[in-house]
């Protein structure tokens, strides 16, 4: 009785370990499923990203306020009849990134 007890014992085992270590496991099944989720994470960003991209090319196509504040932010530039201010201290880190400018009335 006993010989026949380990043998089932065996055949359990030898039909389990597909379940948990084999080619289709439940493991794997789980890593699968993590690599999916974190793929939609990324693919979820990605069509963030693109939309704000493709709301800045349209917005460059149709308008003019965008080109103009490309203008101001990246090249400088000022409009004609305007006073630029500019602050200068001594802990670069405390100035705020853009440069304040005012129109005169």
């Amino acid at each position: 009785m006993r010989w026949i007890s380990l043998i089932l014992a065996a055949l359990i085992l030898l039909l389990q370990y597909p379940l948990w270590l084999g080619k289709g496991s439940w493991l794997k099944v789980w890593d699968l499923n993590q690599q999916i989720v974190a793929q939609k994470r990324a693919n979820e960003q990605t069509q963030a990203r693109n939309a704000l991209l493709d709301a800045e090319v349209r917005d460059l196509k149709q308008g003019t306020e965008a080109i103009e504040e490309r203008a101001r932010n990246e090249l400088g530039m000022i409009k004609r009849d305007e006073i630029f201010f500019q602050i200068v201290g001594s802990n670069p880190a405390s100035l705020p990134k853009s440069t304040e400018r005012e129109t005169k009335p």
